[in-house]
């Protein structure tokens, strides 16, 4: 018996499609997404194919297969060492040490699950297998969720580390470096959530006597994803504010971990709101509160943050303001036009009032991730890693006056206001990486009704950074396998704007996540040729039909490393 390379997708307990043409892109809620058909390549040197319009796409993170507990014989092939993966893994990478002034390295998130409720590593040998082919593939490193409802739980400055140091140390061992977000969020209740891990049960409770610690809608409609930010230096959590408690948890985890720091750990990424991104929790799927592409709803009506609006009012001599956010906003579900504040012609936004209430709303936000930038640097300053935050790609509408959807997440951008700039401002002061998502998606895939523009949002996101000089760092929003999203990624990672080549590229970029349907064998093939053509580099003198064929040569000699893995299992 011997089992060839393209089994790999066997490791997750999960059945390898033989149709691999069509790949499943994600669902939404109450939506359901048809498979992507990858369109026909036709490689060229220096040449990009097209394709025809894609289907309709929900614009949050996809929905990640949890990988399956009964993984253990398949994960036995990939007994081989460390030391081989590595040496094996430099054909790929194209050579040794990868050239740090040229390509954008690529990372793989991991599952949301890879530490359990029980803060063990969740399927050690699946894990132990996949880190082996990630390496070998030449992935810089992995993306991992370091959730605070998991170390701690038990009780206030009680930290359970568990499966987190087993993890980094297997990290360390296949030379993967790791990107660590501190996940101040609770997992569960958005598309892509394919787990539940609830903030700690402590702050549930104090939370539960005191509900305002939540953020809230107009209809009074509570969020428990994320703490309000309108609390942040309150001592509301037994004796502590929120931002003490999440200073305290990254003190512990650098503590914990220093002797990682710089080496292996090389990045921290600061989770500041739901999703772990910089916002407000404006449009939640639970439950069928919000579904794409609604225009979402503002989350001011705490006790906490309509103390803040009615003193900022009060400030300007318009006490009046103070009382309520817009209340002609509409619902979750309306879209701009349905609406007296977000219509093109005379809506609210544009006026007095509107400016007035958008300042104060995003400088909010604003506030909140300085605070908390403010005390990750001061603890991070001389461990070698970076610091970033994530900041998300709210596409839909944006071609609309108002960018609806925008506001009401907290980013006070319109189409006579950049609202990205004051971010990547803030990042700059504290040499933070600002990390942006649907780096993948095109235009014209998107529906045009809802007048959805990444291409152009992740424009004008990339001028921002150029011109706070912040390095940008992407990720995809959906997982996509097919060579016509890598193309899109490969451009935009390039970050040639109005033609300037001279310019840097991203200085990252991270693959949503590592599943099943990663290790199905044309996936497997392609995302090996893709994390090649990113290490290359958009100045590299390769034409892409050559980096393919390395990629094949490469999937094809690996196989006697599972060949002879797979016949050692007969014994």
């Amino acid at each position: 018996m011997a089992m060839s390379f393209s089994q790999l997708g066997g490791i997750t307990g999960a059945p390898v499609p033989t149709d691999s043409g069509n790949i499943v892109a994600g669902e939404s809620s109450k939506t359901t997404v048809k498979a992507w058909n990858s369109p026909a390549t036709s490689l060229r040197c220096a040449v990009r194919t097209s394709a025809g319009d894609a289907d309709r796409i929900s614009p949050s993170p996809p929905v990640s297969p949890v990988m399956r507990g009964d993984l253990s014989v398949a994960c036995q092939a990939f007994n081989t060492t460390a030391e081989e993966i590595v040496e094996k893994g430099k054909y790929i990478n194209g050579g040794g040490a990868q050239d740090k002034k040229k390509g954008v390295p690529v990372y793989v998130m991991m599952p949301l699950d890879s530490v359990n409720m029980g803060n063990g590593l969740s399927r050690r040998k699946a894990m132990n297998a996949s880190l082996h082919a990630l390496k070998s593939a030449g992935v810089e490193g992995i993306m991992m969720d370091v959730w605070w409802g998991l170390v701690e739980r038990d009780g206030p400055g009680v930290y359970n580390w568990g499966g987190y140091q087993e993890l980094l140390e297997m990290a360390k061992k296949f030379g993967l470096k790791v990107q660590a977000v501190m996940s101040f969020h609770q997992c569960g209740g958005n598309v892509g959530d394919s787990c539940t891990i609830p903030l700690p049960k402590w702050v549930v409770e104090e939370m539960e006597k005191d509900p305002d610690l939540a953020y809230t809608d107009q209809w009074g409609r509570r969020n428990y994803e994320y703490l309000s930010l309108g609390c942040d230096t309150l001592p509301v959590l037994k004796g502590r504010s929120p931002v003490q408690c999440y200073s305290d948890y990254m003190r512990a985890f650098k503590e914990k971990f220093n002797h990682l720091l710089g080496d292996t750990i090389v990045e921290i990424q600061v989770g500041m709101g739901p999703a772990g991104e910089l916002r407000y929790p404006s449009y939640p799927e639970q439950n069928g509160t919000w579904r794409f592409p609604g225009i979402g709803a503002f989350q001011c009506y705490d006790k906490y943050m309509i103390s803040s609006l009615k003193a900022a009012a009060e400030g300007i001599g318009k006490p009046e303001w103070g009382n309520t956010g817009p209340t002609d906003a509409g619902n979750y579900n309306n879209w701009p036009e349905d609406t007296n504040f977000f219509r093109k012609e005379g809506g609210g936004w544009d006026g007095d009032y509107g400016e007035f209430f958008l300042s104060w709303y995003s400088q909010l936000l604003l506030d909140h991730g300085e605070r908390i930038l403010m005390s990750a640097k001061s603890i991070f300053e001389n461990t070698g890693v970076k610091i970033s935050v994530k900041v998300a790609g709210i596409h839909w509408h944006y071609g609309t006056r108002s960018h609806a959807p925008e506001l009401t997440a907290g980013y006070y951008n319109t189409r006579f206001r950049d609202g990205y700039l004051p971010i990547a401002q803030m990042f700059a002061r504290h040499g933070a990486v600002f990390n942006f998502t649907c780096i993948e998606m095109r235009d014209h895939e998107q529906p045009q009704d809802a007048q959805c523009a990444p291409e152009k949002l992740v424009r004008q996101v990339a001028l921002a950074t150029r011109e706070a000089q912040v390095p940008l760092a992407g990720e995809n929003a959906l997982p996509r396998y097919d060579d016509y999203a890598h193309d899109q990624i490969l451009n935009a990672a390039s970050l040639n704007l109005d033609d300037d080549s001279g310019a840097e590229e991203m200085c990252a970029f991270t693959y949503l996540r590592m599943n099943p349907d990663l290790f199905q064998p044309d996936n497997w093939r392609r995302f090996v040729s893709f994390v090649k053509k990113m290490k290359e580099g958009k100045d590299t003198n390769k034409c892409w039909e050559q980096v393919d064929r390395e990629a094949e040569h490469f999937v094809h000699v690996t196989q006697p490393l599972v060949q002879e893995a797979a016949v050692a299992l007969m014994h």
